[in-house]
């Protein structure tokens, strides 16, 4: 075995025997290389697929078993808990004991049916919520095969190895064998210490550490906040210190959505509403005498039922659920419910420019160096160009300076080029990727020049130094950085922004030499720097300093960062995305501002967001330096204004979204990366990029864009109208249905008509009715006019007055449809009670299902939203009328419900009854609309 250790750092040239197991105590207390070999891994080359496969086998996945959901027997035994269904079944028992068996079978039938159709309500809610939680497994950053590769974290193994950087959560427990200095980890939610703790390689002799002060260790639950590192996963899953904590308290919080909340209050004041008519119709019955007191109590309790929606939760929970697996199919995962109902009232979208609105794909378009612009040819990630000089070709190898520049762009970069089955990629961020990708046309490779110039430090990028620099060793005058001898060096390496690193160059490279950066050089480069930026290109400035002297402050940045030598300059674009210029326009027509937040040049960021059509005439663009300048007074008074925002570090995101947030409106914050955390978490509906979003920014987010396409935020947007809509539809149809039922009792006690439906009857029109169309409106298509509306209030009432009023005019049409065919058969035709009772018990059925077509839509007829639109409402009404058919003709049934069957002429009767609310209120519809 040989190895070698630097400064703590365990050197990536490292061969690893193979040991006997894959099990280690106290990892902490060994050096790098011994962790490796007791691990059987390669630190610079990782496991073989082969092997992670049979550790996959051996140890398990890497997840932490979940408590169980309840137990399907458990879910239908709730069904039996309402005190409703209490007093049903004691009418049954009283039914029976006095030997009226039919009504005590009948009600006990109704009740299962209700109890199992609550059952699968609630099941499938929480199989879909499960399959909610699969949708959102994070991923690691693991090395396979010698190659870098993003996998599920469950699929890891002891003994991987795994890259991890800033914004990274820690995927299992494992122990550092590489770290740059500045590398951090939030361990708060293991160790309760808020601040970050500096992380380590070197070894730690003592046995029993606190889990605090385990500096070499990473740990599940835990976040790198700063710098980047490589270490060995030493346990997995249940192994971990989180799984241990896990085993020990397993608690499963069910989120209730405000809607859910405001629904279960609203409920509440309606059951006692119901009851108190219910008793109303009870004690009329009574004081007239002309029925048994057992007949009017089950038909009171049977009206109770029927009146109070007590299935209107668990039809909200599937709504919520299968509308959330449906956004998932457009590319948006919802991590939080309550995001779902929020979606419908944003009336700001804050949003990233790189990738979300752009493609994504930054290519290089111009380079800079030994005073001349050079075009690049050549698209996407596939390392195939040319340079080109006014338009003619030209040899790279003639330009050194150039060569040294795409060298800095290179070595200053955390991204990883690949190919596979032809298809070129790139792993890490998308600009630094374009610089691979230009360097790889001109001949460099990255693989190739990181052994040139052997790795011995890196200041990380932030936001306040908008730059980032590693510091290599170099031996004699390799490319020609250094020409003084053949003793080794070291070179920093510089990438950033021009306007900030030119402040900081001394020196130019000019091909041939090295001389003093004059002011003219200096004025020109930044015009060209303005120009590039004003044609909507992001661009980066490269310089390099050879340490002859290593200074004795290595790890102080200014050090380090100063007197260096410019070296070019390079311009790439990433050309706007087609779907999002037509999201935006979708966005303005709804009412929703669009407000771009990035970190790139203000020029850039103005040209890009004129391009999609939202920076128009009178809109504002401010840079972070110019918002500084802003007190809160003359911050309130433009923040509406503005829809650009440049140049911005985490502090300004933060108070751009306080800022907006205090004008009222509902704001929705795109982020990727860690500074993006605080400001989208802060936001009502905090949006997480899926590809490039860092786990951290994930975990604070309330959705997850799983493509970064603005378009996928505003299809999100429209599925979250829609999933309100739908909710808001079925309430109107549940509560006008059983307004109707209410109505026709206690309209018959009021003028003294006998009983018009039995209690067996009023339970299966419940039954029929508020299943299966319910439903089906839960999952009713979008509106062709749903992103054509402003948003609506956060505080809307589940039903206002004008709906209230609604609800009450159409339950009493049903009613009276049904109590026209109950008086019309009883004292026109002088018929029997049985079938004035039957005709009533059809109408109201019938009459009910097809008003479901009507509750699709409060404005749009029928012949303008279509009736075969919702499929699964048509089946819906189908299968209920099948049912509703089969009560009054089959011979079994019909005695059961007490109905008989209808002739034809009472048939006709009862459909053209039936279907008068349908036309009623499309008439209604109709005029409105004419008028409107």
């Amino acid at each position: 075995m040989r190895y070698n250790i630097n400064n703590g750092c365990l050197s990536p040239k490292v061969y690893l025997q193979t040991p006997n197991h894959t099990t280690m105590k106290n990892p902490w207390q060994f050096d790098a290389a011994m962790v490796a070999q007791q691990f059987a891994t390669n630190v610079s080359t990782g496991l073989s697929s082969e092997e992670a496969s049979r550790r996959l086998v051996r140890y398990g996945r890497n997840t932490l078993r979940e408590k169980r959901g309840p137990h399907p027997l458990i879910i239908f035994a709730g069904q039996f808990q309402d005190f409703i269904v209490w007093v049903l079944l004691a009418a049954a028992l009283i039914s029976g004991l006095l030997k009226e068996l039919v009504d005590a079978l009948a009600i006990l039938g109704i009740v299962i049916l209700n109890a199992l159709l609550g059952f699968i309500q609630e099941y499938r809610a929480e199989r879909s919520l499960s399959a909610l939680k699969k949708l959102s497994s994070p991923t690691a950053r693991v090395l396979r095969d010698s190659k870098e590769k993003v996998i599920p974290a469950a699929d890891l193994v002891p003994g991987d190895v795994i890259e991890l950087a800033a914004g990274d959560h820690i995927p299992a427990d494992g122990r550092l064998v590489w770290v740059t200095p500045n590398f951090a980890v939030q361990e708060a939610s293991l160790t309760g210490e808020s601040l970050p703790v500096n992380k380590t390689t070197v070894v730690l002799p003592e046995e029993n550490i606190a889990l605090g002060e385990r500096m070499n260790m990473v740990y599940l639950g835990t976040c790198v906040v700063a710098g980047r590192g490589r270490a060995i996963i030493t346990t997995t899953g249940m192994e971990t210190e989180l799984g241990r904590i896990a085993g020990m308290i397993q608690e499963i919080k069910r989120e209730t959505t405000p809607l859910q909340k405001r629904l279960e209050r609203f409920g509440k004041w309606l059951v006692y509403l119901c009851l108190i008519l219910v008793a109303l119709i009870f004690l009329l019955g009574i004081l007239r005498g002309k029925q048994s007191t057992l007949d009017l109590f089950l038909a009171a309790v049977s009206l109770a039922v029927a009146a109070i929606p007590e299935g209107l939760p668990a039809v909200v929970t599937i709504a919520l659920a299968l509308g959330v697996q449906r956004m998932v199919k457009r590319h948006s995962l919802i991590r939080k419910l309550p995001s779902v109902e929020t979606l419908g009232c944003t009336t700001v979208v804050c949003t990233d420019k790189t990738g979300t609105l752009t493609r994504n794909e930054m290519v290089v378009k111009y380079l800079y160096a030994q005073d001349i612009t050079f075009e690049v040819t050549g698209a996407g990630y596939r390392p195939k160009g040319e340079l080109l000089s006014f338009g003619k070709s030209v040899n790279p190898d003639d330009y050194p300076a150039l060569k040294r520049s795409l060298v800095c762009g290179v070595l200053c970069n955390s991204a990883q080029l690949t190919e596979e089955n032809g298809v070129w990629q790139v792993i890490g961020d998308p600009t630094e990727g374009a610089l691979l990708v230009c360097a790889g046309k001109v001949g460099i490779w990255k693989e190739e020049i990181e052994k040139e110039f052997p790795f011995f430090q890196e200041i990380p990028f932030d936001s306040e130094r908008k730059r980032m620099t590693v510091i290599r060793r170099i031996k004699g005058s390799s490319l020609g950085f250094d020409s003084t001898g053949k003793e080794e060096r070291l070179v920093a390496f510089v990438k950033g922004a021009p306007d900030l690193l030119l402040n900081d160059c001394q020196t130019i490279d000019d091909g041939t030499s090295v001389r003093q950066l004059g002011k003219e050089e200096r004025r020109k480069i930044e015009q060209l720097n303005l120009w590039f930026t004003n044609q909507a290109m992001r661009v980066l400035a490269t310089a390099y300093r050879v340490l002859k002297v290593v200074p004795e402050q290595i790890g102080e940045t200014a050090a380090i960062e100063k007197d260096l030598t410019f070296a070019g300059l390079i311009a790439m674009s990433d050309p706007p995305r087609e779907e999002a210029k037509e999201a935006i326009r979708r966005c303005q027509q709804a009412g929703i501002k669009t407000v771009m937040i990035t970190g790139d040049h203000k020029g850039t960021a103005v040209a890009i967001a004129k391009s999609l059509g939202f920076f128009e005439e009178d809109s504002l663009a401010l840079t972070g330096a110019e918002l500084d300048a802003l007190d809160e007074m003359e911050f309130a008074r433009i923040v509406g204004k503005v829809a650009v925002y440049a140049r911005v570090s985490p502090e300004h995101k933060l108070r751009i979204v306080s800022g907006l947030k205090k004008k009222g409106e509902v704001v929705a914050m795109t982020g990727d990366g860690v500074n993006d955390a605080p400001a989208v978490k802060e936001a009502d509906i905090g949006i997480a990029m899926g590809i490039t979003g860092t786990d951290v920014t994930k975990e604070v987010s309330d959705m997850v864009i799983t493509d970064d396409n603005f378009a996928s935020i505003v299809a999100a947007v429209e599925e979250g109208r829609g999933i309100y809509d739908n909710i808001k539809k079925f309430i109107h149809y549940l509560l006008s249905c059983n307004a109707g039922e209410v109505l026709v009792m206690f309209v018959a006690s009021l003028v003294g008509l006998p009983t018009p439906l039995l209690p067996v009857q009023i339970l299966w029109v419940n039954l029929v009715t508020d299943g299966f169309p319910a439903l089906a409106l839960g999952v009713d298509p979008l509106n062709y006019n749903v992103m054509e509306r402003p948003p609506r209030h956060p505080e809307e009432r589940v039903v206002s007055r004008r709906e209230a009023l609604l609800i009450l005019s159409q339950g009493l049409l049903i009613a009276f449809c049904s109590l026209t065919a109950f008086a019309f058969v009883l004292f026109v035709e002088k018929g029997s009670l049985s079938r004035a009772r039957t005709l009533a018990f059809m109408v109201l059925a019938c009459s009910q299902l097809f008003h479901s077509f009507n509750c699709r839509s409060r404005e749009e007829p029928i012949l303008k939203t279509g009736i075969m639109a919702n499929p699964k409402l048509v089946a819906a009404v189908a299968f209920s009328l099948l049912l509703q058919f089969s009560v009054i003709y089959l011979p079994g049934l019909k005695g059961i419900f007490k109905s008989q069957p209808l002739s034809g002429s009472d048939m006709g009767t009862a459909l053209i009854l039936s279907f008068l609310p349908l036309w009623v209120v499309e008439l209604v519809k109709l005029s409105h609309k004419r008028k409107g």
